[in-house]
C-alpha cells in the first residue's frame, strides 16, 4: 500500500517537472521495505546500543584530540551521559540503560557522585516523570560553554560520523544543550595560556557557567544572551554610623584614651575610630533605605562599637607572606568528649565566654570555655540562684540542626553590658527557638518553614536573622515578630547554609543543588549566582571587608568569589572527603580557616594564588594527631596502618592541624586574629 502511494507520488512529480523533489524523495524512499518500512542501516537506528556506541565514538575521539581542547570538550561527556541514560530508560530500554549507567558511571565518581546516587534509583519511564533529578534535567537547557575554535572541531567531528554515531549526539546536543561559544580574544578564560594551563590540571571541576540552569557567570540572570550587562551593581561597603552615635563612641574612647594612654608607637583609640570612618566614607555604600531599618541606637550598641574598635587596635595583625613564609596563626581547639555521636552543631558566643552544642536528642547545652559556673535561673522566691557547670535548653521536638549566639562583644565592665543575651535554635521540628541567656529558657518560637530548618544565623548587629530549609527556601526574621519578613525563593533544592552580607544589605544561600545565591535583602530579589561546586554545599562565610565570598562543599574544595563581578577567584583544595563545616575570615579579610568531617583545621592563604596545575603537596586525609606544615609532602596514618586515600592540597594551604579522631564542628577567629574551634571526639 504505502510503496503504491510513493510510486504515485513520484510518478506525478515527474510529470509536471519536480526533478529535485522527485530525487530527494527518491533517496528517502531507498530505505524502505516492500511494506514501507526503514531498514536499519545506521548505528543511530539500532534501539538500545546506539547511545553506547556513540558514547564510545565520542569519549575516543575526545581523548585523542589536541590536550588544549580536552579539557573543554570533556565537559560535554557529562550531560551526552545524562541525557543518553534518561533518553534509555523514558524510551523503555531498562537493561540497556542499566548496562550503559554501570559502564560510564566510574568517569564521573569524582565530580558527580551525588547526582549518579539520584540517577541510580531511575530505571522505569515512570521514574523519569517522578524523579526529582530527571525533572532538573529535562526541564532545562545543560548549559556549556566552548572556545570557537574547539566549537568548530567539534562540528567538524559530528558531521564526519554522522553514520557511525555522531547523528545521535547530534540530536541530544541540538535538544537538550546549550552550547555558547566564545572568541579566544573576547574572554581571558579561553586565550591560550588559560588553555594550556588547564590541560595540566589533574582535577575536573565545572566551569562557572555550566550547568542546570545555564546562567550568565555571576548573575542570576538566566536569559541567554544578556551578557555581562545584567549584572546588578553591588554597593558591599560597610555602613558607617550615624553622626550622633560616632559623636557618643568618639566621646567614649577619648576618655579610655585619657584614662589607659596608648603605648609609645601606638595610635590611640580615638585616631583608630578616625582612621576606620575614613576608610569606610570612601567605599561605595548602601543607603539608609537600601538596609533594613535598625532599631534606635541604645548604650549597649556604643558600649559595643568602643569594644569592637579596642580589639581591632590590639589585634594580632596578620600581614600577607614575608620571603614566603606564610603568617602564624594560633588555634584553640576545645574537644567534647562521650557525646555519643550525638553533637550536631557547635557554636561560640562573640564575648567569647560561651560555647553551646545542639544534640540530636532534641536539646542544647550550654557552657563556659573557661570552665567556670554559670548562674542557674533565677529562684521564684527571689533568692539568688545556685551556680551549676552547664544549663540544657529543652524545647525541641527534633534533632537540633544548628545555634547561633546573637552578636557580642567581650565586656570589661562588672555588669556585662555587652555580654552575650541570646542564642536561636533551628530544629527538625520545622521551627527556630530565640532563647534568653539571663533565664535560661524560651522566648519566642518561630514558625513558618515547611520541612526541618537546617541553618539560622544572626544579622551582623542583630535584631533580623535569617533561616534555611528543607522546603527549598530561606526566610528572613526580625526577633520582635513572629512572621517572615522575606522569602527567598530559587533553589530546586534545599537551602542547607545561609550566611548575612557584613554590611546587611544582602544574604547568601547555599544549597544541595550545587548553587550559592546572593539576594538584595530590601525587596528579595536575587542579584548574583555563583556555580562551580561539584558537590553539596557545606559552608558560606563572607569576608570582613564585603568584597569576597568563601563557599565549601562536602568533596573538601573551597571557592573563592569576587563579589562585585560575580567571578570564581580561586579553588582550594587539601580537606578530605565528608564535608567542610565550618569557614571564618581573619578581620583583615586575607586569611581564611576552615574546619571539618575530616577531622582537621586549616589555614589559607587568600591573596596567594594557587598552583592550578596541581603540582601541591600531597597530605594523608585524616588527621595523625601532628601539625603538618608545607614543607611536608606525605604523611601517613600513625600505627602502621594502611595508607589513608590521598588528597591534593594547593599551594595557598599555610597550615593544617589535625586532631586524633574530632571532627570539627567549628572554627571562628576573633577580633583580635585568634581562632576558636570545637569538636566531638569519635573514639
Amino acid at each position: 500500500m504505502l510503496a503504491d502511494r510513493a510510486r504515485k507520488v513520484l510518478e506525478y512529480l515527474s510529470k509536471k517537472g519536480y526533478n529535485r523533489t522527485e530525487a530527494m524523495l527518491r533517496m528517502e524512499s531507498a530505505n524502505q521495505d516492500v511494506d514501507g518500512r526503514p531498514i536499519q542501516t545506521r548505528v543511530e537506528e539500532s534501539g538500545g546500543v546506539k547511545y553506547g556506541k556513540a558514547f564510545d565514538l565520542f569519549r575516543s575521539w575526545i581523548e585523542e584530540n589536541l590536550e588544549i581542547y580536552k579539557p573543554d570538550l570533556r565537559r560535554l561527556l557529562w550531560p551526552v551521559f545524562v541525557y543518553s541514560f534518561l533518553d534509555l530508560v523514558s524510551q523503555w530500554f531498562p537493561r540497556e540503560s542499566k548496562n550503559f549507567f554501570n559502564n560510564y558511571r566510574e568517569i564521573f565518581e569524582n565530580e558527580h557522585e551525588h547526582d549518579l546516587r539520584a540517577l541510580q534509583a531511575v530505571a522505569l519511564p515512570e521514574h523519569v516523570d517522578t524523579s526529582e533529578i530527571a525533572r532538573i534535567y529535562y526541564s532545562q537547557r545543560y548549559r556549556v560553554t566552548l572556545s570557537q575554535t574547539a566549537f568548530y572541531n567539534l562540528i567538524g567531528f559530528l558531521e564526519s560520523k554522522e553514520k557511525e554515531g555522531g547523528a545521535v549526539l547530534v540530536g541530544l546536543i541540538q535538544k537538550q544543550l546549550n552550547v555558547c561559544t566564545v572568541e579566544r580574544t573576547a574572554d581571558e578564560q579561553f586565550s591560550l595560556a588559560k588553555l594550556i594551563e588547564r590541560a595540566k590540571r589533574p582535577d575536573d571541576f565545572p566551569a562557572e557557567d555550566e550547568g542546570i540552569p545555564g546562567h550568565n557567570p555571576g548573575s542570576a540572570n538566566v536569559t541567554q544572551g544578556a551578557g555581562t550587562s545584567v549584572l546588578t551593581r553591588l554597593k558591599l561597603g560597610q555602613m558607617t554610623l550615624d553622626q550622633e552615635s560616632r559623636q557618643d563612641v568618639l566621646g567614649e574612647l577619648q576618655d579610655e584614651d585619657k584614662i589607659n594612654p596608648p603605648a609609645a608607637g601606638q595610635s590611640s583609640l580615638a585616631e583608630a575610630f578616625e582612621q576606620r570612618i575614613k576608610r569606610e566614607e570612601s567605599e561605595d555604600v548602601p543607603g539608609r533605605t537600601e538596609l533594613p531599618p535598625r532599631p534606635p541606637p541604645i548604650a549597649r550598641d556604643i558600649a559595643m562599637e568602643v569594644q569592637k574598635v579596642k580589639e581591632n587596635r590590639d589585634r594580632f595583625q596578620i600581614s600577607g607572606r614575608t620571603g614566603g613564609v606564610g603568617p602564624g596563626v594560633s588555634v584553640t581547639m576545645f574537644t567534647f568528649h562521650n557525646t555519643n555521636d550525638s553533637v550536631t552543631c557547635l557554636d561560640f558566643s562573640g564575648d567569647y565566654r560561651l560555647v553551646a552544642a545542639g544534640f540530636d536528642l532534641h536539646y542544647i547545652r550550654v557552657w563556659t570555655l573557661d570552665g567556670s559556673p554559670l548562674p542557674g535561673p533565677p529562684e521564684p522566691d527571689g533568692q539568688d540562684s545556685r551556680p551549676i557547670a552547664s544549663h540544657r535548653l529543652i524545647g525541641h521536638s527534633g534533632p537540633v540542626y544548628n545555634v547561633s549566639f546573637a552578636p557580642a562583644t567581650a565586656s570589661t565592665d562588672k555588669q556585662g553590658i555587652t555580654n552575650c543575651r541570646y542564642l536561636l535554635s533551628c530544629s527538625a521540628d520545622k521551627s527556630v527557638r530565640l532563647w534568653s541567656l539571663e533565664s535560661w529558657a524560651c522566648v519566642v518560637v518561630y514558625k513558618g518553614h515547611d520541612g526541618p530548618v537546617w541553618d539560622v544565623t544572626w544579622g551582623p548587629h542583630g535584631h533580623y536573622f535569617l533561616t534555611g530549609s528543607f522546603d527549598r527556601t530561606a526566610r528572613l526574621w526580625s526577633t520582635d515578630r513572629v512572621d517572615c519578613l522575606r522569602l527567598f525563593v530559587g533553589h530546586d533544592r534545599d537551602v542547607d547554609h545561609v550566611c548575612f552580607h557584613p554590611n546587611s544589605a544582602y544574604v547568601f544561600t547555599g544549597s544541595c543543588d550545587k548553587m550559592v545565591r546572593m539576594w538584595l535583602v530590601t525587596n528579595g530579589y536575587p542579584v548574583r549566582m555563583f556555580t562551580g561546586h561539584a558537590s553539596n554545599i557545606t559552608a558560606l562565610a563572607c569576608s570582613p571587608d564585603g568584597k569576597t565570598l568563601a563557599s565549601a562543599d562536602d568533596s573538601g574544595t573551597i571557592i573563592l568569589w569576587d563579589l562585585a563581578p560575580g567571578k570564581l577567584l580561586k579553588r582550594m583544595r587539601g580537606h578530605g572527603k565528608g564535608g567542610i563545616w565550618s569557614l571564618t575570615w581573619s578581620v583583615e579579610s586575607t586569611v581564611l580557616v576552615s574546619g571539618g568531617a575530616d577531622g582537621t583545621v586549616r589555614v589559607w592563604d587568600v591573596q596567594l594564588p594557587n598552583d592550578a596545575n596541581g603540582q601541591g603537596k600531597i597530605v594523608g586525609e585524616g588527621g595523625a594527631g601532628q601539625k603538618m606544615e608545607p614543607s611536608v609532602s606525605n604523611v601517613s596514618v600513625a600505627g602502621g596502618k594502611k595508607k589513608a586515600k590521598e588528597v591534593m592540597v594547593t599551594s595557598d594551604q599555610i597550615s593544617a592541624f589535625p586532631t586524633k579522631k574530632s571532627p570539627v564542628y567549628k572554627v571562628m577567629f576573633t577580633q583580635q586574629n585568634l581562632v576558636l574551634a570545637g569538636g566531638a571526639f569519635l573514639p
